[in-house]
């Protein structure tokens, strides 16, 4: 019972990992979760902080034991099962998360959540008000981020087109209509990050294999992955979205995951494009601006706060 209570010692909110692994072995040995690669002359272990990382994604080539996802299941850590890059193996726009099965998550998020959710009218204050702080994340980040700055993220070259989308978001009677104004706004970012990038003509398209779309696909399921890991934390089942459909599988991970996408994954997506970086130098680049901008704790104090209605309605 001691190990339990000491995998469990660092907060969800503060832990600093996302791993994505292929061509790999995972299990357990002596206690630890490790994952073993084959070189040519011998066979390396690696280890895994299992109790500060948040998610784990298995790419193409990777298998696990099931003493190890015993061991993951005990620390809180989701694992993702995917495809090559982190990007689905077989569906354009899902990644499976295999959650800890444990009933002693908080309720009152879960039970605040559902006195508003069949409402549809509180259901889309709730869309709005993520549209929003989505909105504000950017004006934050873009108006001190250095690094992004210096490529030219400027936040008052884009702040128009943000004032406008608030203004659009705050009169809308219907979810359509909201994701409609989301919709324009993400593409007018896609072709303000081509032009401060200088990358060209951009067409957003998940099977297209220039690499800005391959490192947003790539980006996306990070932000998925802590998207997914707030929401079993707080105990609110996946099904329940505000915005993105009643009947899409796991549609509110893609409503908390688009808090921090277009601040964090879209700009370092073009970024790193256009400087060649290869996957893993955009995965650490990414990860790192996660951490920096504590983009983990910005979902959860988001979700939180409308499971709780603070100051919402």
């Amino acid at each position: 019972m001691e190990v339990l209570t000491d995998l469990k010692a660092i907060l969800h909110s503060k832990r600093a990992n996302i791993y994505y692994l292929e061509k790999c072995r995972i299990m357990q040995k002596d206690g630890r979760v490790l994952y073993l690669t084959e070189a040519k002359n011998n066979n390396q272990y690696w280890n895994i902080p299992i109790a500060n990382t948040t998610c784990l994604l298995l790419g193409n080539g990777t298998s696990i034991t099931q003493a190890a996802v015993r061991m993951l299941a005990s620390a809180g850590v989701l694992i993702g099962f995917c495809g090559g890059g982190g990007t689905p193996l077989l569906m354009a726009n899902e990644v499976e998360w295999l959650s800890p099965q444990s009933e002693y998550r908080p309720t009152e998020y879960m039970q605040g959540w559902m006195q508003f959710w069949f409402d549809d009218q509180k259901r889309l204050q709730a869309a709005k008000r993520l549209q929003l702080a989505r909105i504000q994340f950017m004006k934050t980040i873009w108006g001190k981020d250095r690094d992004l700055k210096s490529e030219g993220f400027l936040i008052d070259n884009i702040m128009p087109e943000l004032e406008s989308t608030e203004s659009t978001i705050n009169t809308v009677g219907k979810v359509n209509d909201l994701l409609q104004a989301e919709a324009r706004l993400t593409k007018t970012l896609y072709k303000f990050a081509a032009r401060q990038t200088g990358y060209g003509s951009f067409i957003r398209e998940r099977s297209a294999e220039d690499q800005a779309n391959a490192f947003l696909n790539h980006g996306n399921y990070l932000a998925y992955g802590l998207a997914a890991t707030t929401l079993w934390v707080l105990g609110i089942p996946h099904g329940f979205a505000v915005m993105h459909g009643k009947t899409r599988r796991g549609a509110l991970v893609f409503d908390v995951a688009d808090l921090i996408k277009d601040t964090l994954v879209l700009p370092w997506s073009f970024i790193c494009a256009k400087e060649g970086a290869t996957e893993q130098e955009f995965r650490q680049q990414c990860l790192q601006a996660f951490t920096d901008h504590k983009a983990l704790d910005f979902m959860f104090d988001q979700v939180k706060a409308i499971a709780l209605k603070d100051d919402w309605e």
